[in-house]
Order: C-alpha cells, then sequence, then structure tokens
C-alpha cells in the first residue's frame, strides 16, 4: 500500500490547516510545513482552491495569507464524514 497522498487528501490537509489557524489566517510559510508540500506545488492547490471559493487570500501584516470560506469548512466537514464511513469498511480514500 502506498503512502502517496492523492490530490483530495493534499486539499484536506490544506483547509484542515487553514481552518485550524483561526480567523487571522495562515501564512504561506506555515502552510507549507504543515502540508508537507514545495512552493510550486502549494499554489497550484492555492489556485485551485481560491477559484472554487474554499480559501480567500487576504493580506495579514504585510503578508499574503489564507482564510477558510464558510464553503471551505462544508467541503472539509463533507470530506471527514465520508472519509470516516469510508474507513469503518476498511478501505482508504
Amino acid at each position: 500500500m502506498s503512502n502517496y497522498r492523492n490530490s483530495t487528501k493534499i486539499i484536506a490537509d490544506l483547509l484542515q490547516a487553514t481552518d485550524q489557524s483561526g480567523h487571522h489566517g495562515i501564512k504561506v510559510t506555515s502552510l507549507l510545513k504543515k502540508a508537507n508540500l514545495s512552493h510550486s506545488r502549494l499554489g497550484k492547490f492555492i489556485n485551485n482552491l481560491t477559484t472554487a471559493g474554499l480559501i480567500t487570500k487576504i493580506i495579514y501584516e504585510n503578508k499574503n495569507t489564507f482564510v477558510i470560506t464558510p464553503s471551505g469548512k462544508k467541503y472539509l466537514k463533507s470530506y471527514m464524514e465520508f472519509s470516516s464511513i469510508t474507513e469503518s469498511f476498511g478501505l482508504d480514500l
């Protein structure tokens, strides 16, 4: 069995890290560390997540910062519920 994360898991990890950061958001460096991604790969995911309306980019303390949107919270909640169901059947997402 592979330990590689698929795109869906990476998105969930990014949303979870963003959600845990609170209303001030999370800066790129922290997001890179928490999501364990390269800067270029993170950029692609950030672009997709902002385009989909799951996170929003704001400027906080003169730095690009990302905050989860209500839609992002809904997506993350649904993902966590589905992940829990699949695990109860012994399946991996």
